[in-house]
């Protein structure tokens, strides 16, 4: 049963993050905002590195060898590119390939990767805020009884009500921080689990894996850089 609920909440999780990816709005260096397009697994991950806009999936017919490539969009739409793009077209099947490889690394060095992550988790806990949203609340609650008591002498609480307004924001700021930091631990804890879990190399592409794991690929003229969920970089000459 245990089992059962921990596939269930991992697929839940899954498909919530799936959901939020299909709501992100890329917007690109000529300021034009750019939805979800499709649902695979590339899609809105791929960015070129010498304009900075994403890549588009394309089926291409090259002199009758039809094929399905991803290019730049500056390349796609050039009337509204910012400036002429001449980073590479990329066929699927070498990011699908770039994409093994990054795997291919982590867990060919999987102690140095698993003591970095380590490392990326003890810096978000000491970067984490000494005031929590709790003890903001608890320090609002004591606030508002002192401008309670103040208003009721008839004194003036200006300088109370201004604290207040500053302890709410900071308290709103604070909840996202702590939304933050608990999302990309979540990510960290992912990318551990895999590494620890796999006792065999990756050979194959897998969909499911790059959805869950992978954040983006960035395009290169001599290589492309594959950047983790939990913050891990990989770069991959092709």
């Amino acid at each position: 049963m245990p089992g059962r609920q921990n596939c269930t909440k991992e697929l839940f999780m899954q498909v919530q993050a799936e959901l939020v990816r299909r709501r992100v709005v890329h917007v690109s260096p000529t300021g034009k905002k750019r939805s979800f397009s499709c649902n695979h697994c590339f899609a809105q991950m791929v960015f070129c590195g010498d304009c900075g806009e994403l890549y588009r999936r394309v089926h291409w017919n090259n002199h009758g060898c039809k094929s399905i490539v991803w290019r730049c969009i500056s390349h796609l739409e050039p009337t509204s590119a910012e400036r002429n793009c001449t980073n590479r077209t990329v066929n699927e099947l070498l990011l699908q390939e770039i994409t093994i490889k990054a795997f291919h690394q982590i867990l060919s060095e999987r102690d140095f990767f698993l003591k970095t992550l380590q490392q990326n988790i003890a810096k978000a806990v000491v970067n984490a805020d000494t005031l929590s949203p709790d003890g903001i609340q608890a320090r609002l609650e004591e606030l508002q009884k002192e401008l309670i008591k103040k208003e009721n002498n008839k004194q003036d609480y200006d300088a109370i009500a201004d604290e207040i307004f500053r302890l709410r924001d900071q308290k709103q700021q604070s909840e996202l921080d702590s939304h933050h930091r608990e999302e990309a631990m979540n990510r960290i804890k992912e990318l551990q689990d895999f590494i620890a879990g796999q006792e065999t190399d990756i050979t194959e592409f897998d969909e499911a894996l790059v959805k869950k794991l992978i954040e983006k690929i960035t395009v290169f003229e001599d290589h492309f850089t594959v950047e983790f969920k939990s913050g891990i970089t990989i770069d991959i000459e092709e």
